[in-house]
């Protein structure tokens, strides 16, 4: 996880590689799917097909996989963006990985039960970690400008 050039030569073409985000991506997407097969889980106990049938489970499961997508494309794109423009510094590694397991206590927190505190952790992480990389975005471009 050292420091490393976003750039790589390869038999005379510049390649950009993303090591963070492609990994960070990859992560994301792991979860998407686990969360998609909490959502299936919750439709075949329910027996609901289509939409939540106002079974509350389901709808909690619905809404941790929503708030996932909702918040992991800025996540991703903010993360890649700074790495092509930064390189790939090693608290952007942690500060994925963080918002990773934020979203996974997030799901598990969404459930109820003896782990609700995890809804609130994976939310609080969510929002710190968009609030710090678009703020670390912003003062990286216009700090240069002046």
């Amino acid at each position: 996880m050292a420091d490393s050039t976003a750039f790589q030569q390869r038999e005379d073409n510049i390649m950009l590689s993303l090591p963070i985000t492609l990994t960070i991506a990859a992560g994301a997407a792991l979860v998407n799917i686990w969360l998609m097969i909490r959502c299936g889980q919750a439709r075949t106990k329910g027996g609901v097909s289509i939409g939540d049938g106002g079974d509350e489970f389901l709808i909690r499961r619905m809404r941790a996989h929503a708030n996932f997508v909702e918040s992991a494309p800025f996540v991703l794109v903010l993360i890649a963006a700074l790495e092509a423009t930064q390189g790939s510094p090693t608290w952007l590694w942690y500060v994925g990985i963080i918002y990773i397991f934020g979203r996974l206590a997030h799901g598990l927190g969404m459930d109820g039960g003896t782990f609700t505190k995890g809804r609130m952790v994976g939310t609080l992480i969510t929002l710190l970690t968009l609030l710090g990389l678009a703020g670390y975005a912003l003062w990286s471009v216009y700090s240069k400008l002046g």
